[in-house]
């Protein structure tokens, strides 16, 4: 088998990985918008469940998981604040995997050219940079943490700029929810 037929099975591989993931994403939410019940259930989990569920959506690298869904349901049977503060804490921890995979050196990123904007970035602004991107829905933050583990950026600045980021839009997205989905429904 020669590099290049490895490298076409590689690319593959990846497109089908992403296409997967987004009609998995698009599939789960429209089964959570089809059947409601889960939203007027949601209270039962309580914010454990809304820490548990956005810690195990952020943790992933390979598959992107609809993470941003739990505080817009979640807003609508508990407190729109509380959710944000627990699905920002389970976000921001749920991203240390990328900082970790960085830091050991065992993730190879397909995607040198954004690595090395990241890392540019990041040297340039620190931890304000983490702060924004965490904040911004964006496919690229896995990397972001990954260029912050290889920098071997300080881990507790990189965590706190997570949460920030993370509750912030976390709150705005749980308000949103409160606010759309009880006046659609009721």
């Amino acid at each position: 088998m020669s590099i290049t037929s490895v490298d076409r099975s590689a690319k593959r591989r990846t497109i089908l990985l992403r296409v997967g993931a987004v009609v998995l994403m698009v599939a789960l939410s429209a089964l959570i918008l089809l059947n409601i019940d889960v939203v007027r259930n949601m209270g039962r989990y309580g914010y454990i469940g809304v820490f548990a569920i956005s810690f195990a959506a952020n943790a992933t690298l390979v598959l992107p998981a609809p993470g941003w869904l739990v505080p817009i349901f979640a807003g609508t049977a508990l407190s729109p604040l509380a959710v944000g503060f627990a699905a920002g804490a389970g976000q921001a921890l749920g991203e240390l995997t990328g900082y970790f995979a960085g830091s050991t050196g065992q993730y190879v990123l397909e995607e040198r050219s954004r690595y090395e904007q990241l890392k540019r970035l990041t040297e340039r602004y620190g931890v304000w940079i983490f702060l924004v991107l965490s904040f911004i829905p964006n496919p690229i933050f896995d990397v972001a943490g990954i260029v912050a583990g290889a920098l071997r950026f300080p881990i507790y600045k990189f965590l706190a700029a997570t949460f920030v980021g993370k509750t912030a839009r976390a709150i705005l997205l749980a308000y949103g929810g409160y606010e759309l989905i009880s006046r659609w429904l009721g």
